[in-house]
């Protein structure tokens, strides 16, 4: 998710098209969250690992 999120950001940015900038934050902000959560312990969306 954030690796995605960082190829719609960049996107978004070369080709000026605010929408994927826009979706590119989200999923880079998630993407971080889940990864802190994760890290930290606390299951995220019930499962304790994501493989």
């Amino acid at each position: 998710m954030i690796v995605l999120g960082v190829i719609l950001l960049i996107l978004g940015i070369a080709l000026s098209i605010s929408i994927l900038t826009t979706i590119g934050v989200i999923l880079l902000v998630v993407g971080v969250v889940f990864l802190i959560l994760g890290r930290v312990g606390r299951p995220v969306g019930g499962r304790r690992v994501w493989w």
